[in-house]
């Protein structure tokens, strides 16, 4: 990005997990940076954090800590979001937020890059992330939209611990450390953490990602159900939505079952996922090779494999979908985002 304009970035949740990642990504990318500025919750204001050799002290976040700030990427819950981000906008930034705050506003667009890159201009100066499980399922699904076109989506994830925060991941390694010990496990976090029944993750799953709804889905699938159809911009695909946390750090992995509109042949899929950007086809049973979340951890792709014809429905496919859930799921897609918009201005 040489010879290009250099922005006011600010980063808020500097200290979380993916704020650390988007702070590592800019670096990485060596995005065009005039100033950095680096906000947290008053807790965490006084941490230095390092950028390109230089110590950056991490300040509060407050609404005037956008004063000249041209570009801003949350990640620091959706409430920080709601009261910040029109803040930051009205100082005139463009917010990237990674939070559920926006994402189904109608004047937010909710955006992949590789699945709806053109939606960015749409915005009214806040961008939404989509969910990370939302994000790796449709940056596979675009390419047989495109081809096939879509009309049913079922999908069961399995989602690694680090999506509920550094604390969960402490409470697995523990509760991992408990069992192996033969004591007594007492669950602390999981599965919500505002709610009062908890349950161990240690060596089981548990089917509760978010508070269940009255329709008896989780938001956690009910916003991959809303996103799905926003993002690929087509409210008559069906989709129906299991998520499930497993004893992983890092990676979600999904069993998708997707019915296209019009027949295909399987040969074609593949080369479709080949070309596609973001997507690395990992797809060679006979030599036990498919995506695995220890694999994809650290990665921006999206692994697909696992592709195979349905046995019931000549126009039904089944796929597996794995991804860094704190890197395409959360920090490489709003660096994406960013840079999208770095380069048109």
């Amino acid at each position: 990005m040489s010879n290009q304009k250099l922005f006011n970035v600010a980063v808020v949740g500097a200290t979380g997990a993916v704020g650390e990642q988007i702070i590592g990504l800019l670096e990485k990318r060596n995005f065009p940076i005039n100033q950095l500025k680096l906000l947290s919750s008053a807790r965490s204001a006084g941490t230095k954090v390092t950028f390109k050799g230089q110590e950056i002290v991490v300040e509060e976040a407050k609404p005037e800590s956008f004063e000249g700030v041209e570009i801003a990427l949350f990640s620091a819950g959706g409430d920080v979001s709601k009261a910040l981000a029109p803040a930051a906008v009205e100082r005139g930034a463009i917010c990237i937020d990674n939070t559920n705050a926006y994402r189904m506003d109608p004047d937010t667009p909710l955006v992949v890059p590789e699945v709806n890159i053109d939606a960015i201009n749409e915005h009214k100066g806040i961008i939404a992330n989509p969910n990370c499980s939302t994000i790796q399922m449709v940056a596979a699904l675009k390419p047989l939209q495109d081809r096939y076109g879509i009309s049913r989506i079922i999908v069961s994830t399995y989602q690694a611990v680090s999506g509920a925060g550094a604390r969960a991941i402490d409470e697995m390694v523990r509760q991992s450390s408990e069992v192996l010990a033969g004591r007594e496990v007492e669950p602390q976090i999981l599965p919500v953490g505002a709610l009062p029944v908890k349950h161990q993750i240690a060596f089981n799953v548990i089917p509760q990602i978010d508070k269940f709804q009255d329709n008896g889905y989780t938001l956690e699938e009910m916003k991959m159900v809303r996103e799905t159809k926003k993002i690929m911009d087509d409210e008559s695909i069906e989709v129906t939505a299991t998520c499930v946390r497993v004893p992983v750090v890092y990676g979600h992995s999904e069993s998708v079952y997707v019915e296209l509109k019009n027949e295909y042949e399987l040969e074609d899929v593949r080369k479709l996922m080949e070309n596609a950007p973001g997507i690395t086809l990992v797809d060679d049973p006979a030599n036990q090779q498919y995506p695995l979340a220890t694999e994809a951890a650290g990665k921006p792709d999206v692994f697909v494999g696992r592709l195979r014809r349905d046995l019931g429905h000549t126009r039904g496919l089944n796929m597996w979908i794995v991804s860094d859930n704190l890197m395409k799921g959360a920090a490489w897609n709003a660096v994406q985002i960013a840079e999208f918009i770095a380069i048109e201005q």
